[in-house]
């Protein structure tokens, strides 16, 4: 009986030793496998990776790359974990720090799926090491969940949370010479554009006529108050009270769609009315003419502030000025 005994506790400690020196071998296995990338897994491998004693970090994702799944998250993050793999691999680390990055794709691992009672993908789990100069007590894996599309900045920060302090590798992207590429031919074709299109665009560029309308057209715009129907989001009209239509709002800090719109039709007519007055009446030859379009515009000029003034005094009671006839 004690033979048996003294073997059988001789066998626990020889698999003991076993067991703690397969950990750098599986290391080195896989250290081997994911100089491209991270390791594309199944059941056994993943268990074989994940499994303890291990000297090493763990980060497998567990995805479902296939279109029968409808996973779409899984495939627009399946480049930004490649990225973050190939960095990882590819960088300095700090002395003694085993990272392990892995891919367990549904088809491949439908056991360790159910095993987990997983119902969404993709999931990532981070397993610390066992035993090792980094070993932690609690070597239950940490899991982050995707909620959200997320890029491989955000996903390589919250790895390196977990890891221990000191040197980590950059993320590095690759590149992007097809951007350069569009962005050079764009700008190439813009070029070319203009300088086949300038004799005919660069005269109505030119011209004087234009943007002294369009730089009018705006000022009548915004000094009509635009820009804050388009901030407050104030009503077109608005009803009396007795059955009719307001189209002016009570008070100097209110105002209606409409009410911007007569405001901007009132300004425009009393620019017309003084431009003509400034520019073209000067310029007629016939002096009649001349003196009856100085009696046109002054009407238009007088009658169209009247309106305006009018405008004024019904917004607030209290305004103090008016012109006849209005």
């Amino acid at each position: 009986m004690k033979l048996w005994t003294s073997l059988f506790w001789c066998f626990s400690l020889v698999s003991g030793v076993l067991a703690a020196q397969s950990s750098p071998d599986r290391w080195e296995k896989y250290e081997a496998l994911a100089r491209s990338g991270p390791v594309d897994l199944d059941s056994s491998s993943f268990v074989e990776l994940t499994q303890a004693p291990r000297d090493y970090y763990a980060v497998v994702l567990l995805t479902a790359l296939d279109a029968r799944f409808g996973c779409v998250m899984c495939r627009e993050f399946d480049p930004e974990w490649d990225l973050m793999a190939r960095s990882w691999n590819k960088g300095s680390k700090l002395d003694g720090l085993k990272v392990a990055f892995g891919t367990l794709d549904f088809n491949d691992g439908k056991a360790v799926f159910q095993k987990l009672m997983l119902q969404t993908a993709p999931v990532l789990l981070l397993f610390p090491p066992t035993i090792g100069p980094y070993a932690k007590l609690d070597a239950e894996p940490v899991r982050y969940d995707f909620t959200s599309p997320i890029g491989a900045e955000q996903l390589y920060a919250w790895i390196g949370r977990h890891l221990p302090e000191g040197p980590k590798p950059p993320l590095v992207r690759p590149f992007n010479y097809m951007r350069l590429i569009s962005a050079i031919t764009i700008l190439m074709g813009a070029i070319t554009l203009f300088t086949v299109l300038s004799p005919y665009i660069l005269p109505i560029v030119q011209n004087r006529s234009l943007w002294a309308a369009v730089s009018l057209i705006a000022i009548l715009l915004f000094t009509s108050g635009q820009m804050f129907n388009h901030i407050r989001k104030v009503p077109y009209v608005a009803g009396d009270g007795h059955g009719g239509i307001s189209y002016f709002a009570g008070g100097f800090q209110n105002q209606f769609g409409m009410e911007t719109q007569i405001i901007a039709a009132i300004y425009a007519v009393l620019s017309f009315a003084t431009i003509a007055l400034a520019l073209k009446v000067p310029r007629m030859q016939d002096v009649n003419g001349q003196q009856l379009a100085v009696f046109i515009w002054g009407g238009v000029l007088f009658v169209t502030y009247s309106l305006l003034l009018s405008v004024f005094k019904t917004k607030n009671g209290g305004y103090p000025f008016y012109l006849p006839p209005f």
